[in-house]
């Protein structure tokens, strides 16, 4: 992980090079005693939050996208390279901000860590105070955040072997020695709720199977240098995330030379450490097999984000040649490894930047592979704008839920009931309420398996006398999007206060304007043209003489022009994406990952005509 995608490390081994870019580290927790304890999934993705702007888009923490299970923030770096003050501040928000974000992202089931290192981030722990130094620094964060755990990507010169150091399972060298010592006393600390990982370089791992940096001087001293931190660790470590990217060539246990670009390389690397290895080729030091749960593979998330990008299909191959065993390529993995812990990338940025389209496509892998279990879950019960006495009550039914029947309640009365089916997908469930006479409404949802029933929670609509006046929020949306361009409608109900209006895209102000009281509905348009590739939040705030209400927010995803959107079979599409097919545009309307015999002119429950 960097933060220029141009900055580049080369490093020499022998003959080969390695480059290196990235390096991480993160953490997590409230206090001593508030790490969070709720699970954390079979098969992970796992996602980096940069804490800085490179092109990728600035995001709130909070914005991350729900298809992550562990976010990763990226970076804590030290004040210099042998202090061990390791320091965080968040770049786009306060402190107070940010803990909500980390508590938000917690209360859905999130893990967010602290990464340590990254392009500024070497840190060598050279003595004793520097472990003290560290630790305390690293706590001082998670504690602040409230934070989970810590991934360490030490990177550059950070880990090392001094010469005749040759025996990662009895290690000697100072910087090693010391930050085994420092990761397992973070551990202690918080317990077994703290979640532990490491991401480096194939250079500082696999490269060990062929070179070790502590034979002698004729070695680079970093090669294979990770090898007895993760051995020191290995029953504190829940994984470790290789990057698998700004590598150079590593040789797999068959001796054969592996290079980027290919579900191969990940599927023979991966394997390397899921069967174990010889470190430098000699019999006499084998590196164990990590567990299928310790083994995560990192890939990049998009061609800008890093060198060796490949597309999703291809790692699906290694995956499922990995998960169910067989051939990858000219490699055979000749186990099945089901429970391999899932997938890592740099970044959650680049990845919102590219559509998402890495992470929907493999949320939706490893949901295949591990389907949510059904549960009675409550809805979520909202109401529209009311008018002319007219609007609509929405209860949202969760997805894998058991319910099978459902009821809406105006204050102690049903008026509308009906039948669900379990375990289907997100429902939403609206009951149109026309020409209400003026006063207060309640209304809730109660849903029911047969066994047990929950209810909603609760909204109240208030319907003004006819030709009363009240601030009213305003409903937004868009037009389909057309080489970059599209519109916006913000609709204004009629009978509103609202004496002006601003439209946001993001945070900024794009559109402003007065309105008259008391009119009638009003429709404000506003044309965008010209729009790059990327997805774009709107919302419109209208304001009277004392308050003011804020619309409902949507986004539009512009799509890459600049290449073919041609349809194919095995993809991940999201709502809004735009394809080509017989000589037509279509627009995604559901999202899905596509299949022969899906082709939007067969499907017009996914595509629409253009």
């Amino acid at each position: 992980m960097f933060k220029n995608k141009f900055f580049k490390k080369l490093v020499s081994v022998m003959a080969m090079t390695s480059v290196l870019v990235t390096g991480i580290a993160l953490s997590k927790s409230n206090s001593a005693s508030a790490v969070t304890t709720n699970s954390i999934p079979s098969h992970v993705l796992v996602g980096y939050w940069h804490n800085f702007n490179n092109g990728s888009g600035d995001i709130k923490l909070r914005d991350a996208s729900s298809n992550f299970d562990v976010v990763n923030l990226s970076f804590g770096e030290p004040t210099s390279v042998t202090s061990g003050d390791i320091r965080f501040t968040p770049y786009n928000a306060t402190d107070t901000e940010f803990k909500s974000d980390v508590q938000y992202l917690q209360s859905k089931g999130k893990k967010v860590l602290l990464s340590i290192g990254g392009q500024n981030g070497e840190v060598q722990l050279t003595t004793s105070a520097a472990v003290t130094t560290f630790v305390n620094s690293v706590s001082t964060i998670i504690d602040k955040y409230g934070l989970d755990g810590l991934d360490v990507d030490f990177e550059g010169h950070s880990l090392y072997l001094n010469q005749g150091d040759k025996d990662f399972k009895n290690p000697t060298t100072p910087v090693i020695v010391n930050t085994i010592s420092a990761l397992k006393q973070l551990k202690t600390k918080y317990g077994s709720n703290f979640v532990l990982t490491m991401a480096p370089e194939t250079f500082f791992v696999q490269l060990g199977h062929t070179y070790y940096g502590g034979l002698n001087s004729y070695v680079d001293s970093r090669a294979g240098s990770f090898l007895p931190v993760i051995y020191g660790l290995r029953d504190q470590l829940n994984w470790l995330q290789v990057q698998y990217y700004n590598s150079g060539s590593i040789n797999d246990i068959n001796g054969k030379a592996q290079s980027m670009g290919s579900g191969e390389f990940y599927a023979s690397l991966a394997d390397m450490l899921l069967t174990g290895f010889t470190v430098n080729n000699d019999s006499n030091y084998f590196f164990p097999a990590l567990r299928q749960d310790q083994v995560v593979i990192g890939v990049p998330s998009c061609n800008n984000a890093g060198n060796g990008y490949v597309s999703n299909a291809e790692v699906q191959k290694a995956l499922d040649g990995l998960i169910n065993g067989g051939t990858v390529g000219g490699y055979t993995v000749k186990n099945k490894y089901p429970n391999l812990r899932g997938l890592m990338t740099w970044s959650i940025n680049w990845d919102k930047y590219a559509n998402y389209d890495w992470s929907n496509y493999f949320r939706n892998y490893f949901n295949r592979l591990t389907p949510p279990v059904n549960k009675l879950a409550a809805a979520t019960v909202s109401a529209s704008a009311v008018t002319n006495g007219s609007y609509t009550v929405s209860a949202v039914v969760p997805a894998y839920n058991t319910a099978t029947s459902y009821k809406i309640y105006e204050g102690t009365t049903v008026v509308s009931s009906g039948s669900l089916t379990a375990g289907q997908p997100a429902k939403t469930i609206n009951y149109n309420v026309a020409s209400k006479a003026a006063g207060t409404y309640t209304y809730k949802a109660e849903l029911s398996d047969g066994s047990a029933t929950v209810t909603s929670n609760q909204v109240s609509v208030t319907v003004p006398k006819a030709g009363t006046n009240t601030l009213q929020a305003a409903t937004l949306s868009a037009s389909s999007v057309n080489n970059g361009a599209y519109t916006l409608t913000a609709t204004v109900p009629a009978n509103n206060t609202a004496t002006g209006y601003k439209i946001y895209e993001g945070t900024t102000v794009i559109s402003t304007g007065t309105l008259t009281p008391g009119s009638s509905q009003v429709n404000i348009l506003y044309n965008v043209t010209n729009k790059a590739k990327g997805s774009y939040d709107y919302t419109v705030v209208l304001n009277d003489s004392t308050s003011s209400v804020t619309s409902n927010k949507i986004t539009v995803v512009v799509p890459d022009t600049s290449t073919s959107n041609a349809w194919v079979a095995n993809h991940a599409y999201s709502v809004g994406d735009i394809v080509t097919y017989n000589g037509k545009n279509y627009k995604c309307i559901q999202a899905h990952t596509s299949l022969v015999g899906w082709e939007p002119s067969a499907v017009p429950a996914l595509w629409q005509a253009q």
